[in-house]
């Protein structure tokens, strides 16, 4: 039993935002637990998006200490409007109830780069 609750929690560590209510539920948890934050600002039409979401996946595997969320702009405007999204695919580095980076496009490296020097930042370790 325990095995498979194992399997299905290693499937996805990236929380899948669906509503404003769940986005305000997961950035106050882990701002009040100082939890560094990832956000993917995403769309289904967006190839370049959607391209990135196993990277996304994969970062969020590497990264233990650090909440990775998506959220597609057209399922929730209320938080892309709010965050100021113009373009997808965008990713936010939060802490602290703040934007400490922001880029758009996708390209892994990059990504991987700015994800690697915000959580040593932080003094968090990768695992």
């Amino acid at each position: 039993m325990e095995e498979a609750q194992h399997d299905q929690h290693d499937k996805s560590r990236v929380v899948n935002i669906d509503s404003v209510q769940s986005w305000d539920f997961y950035f106050n948890q882990a701002t009040n637990q100082g939890c560094p934050i990832v956000v993917h600002f995403t769309a289904s039409w967006c190839m370049p998006s959607v391209a990135m979401n196993p990277f996304f996946e994969e970062l969020a595997s590497t990264f233990q200490h650090v909440l990775f969320l998506s959220v597609d702009v057209d399922d929730v405007k209320e938080v892309a409007k709010r965050m100021e999204i113009k373009a997808m695919p965008t990713f936010l580095l939060m802490r602290e109830d703040a934007v400490v980076d922001k880029f758009v496009g996708a390209n892994p490296e990059e990504m991987r780069k700015r994800v690697d020097g915000f959580v040593q930042s932080m003094g968090v370790d990768a695992a």
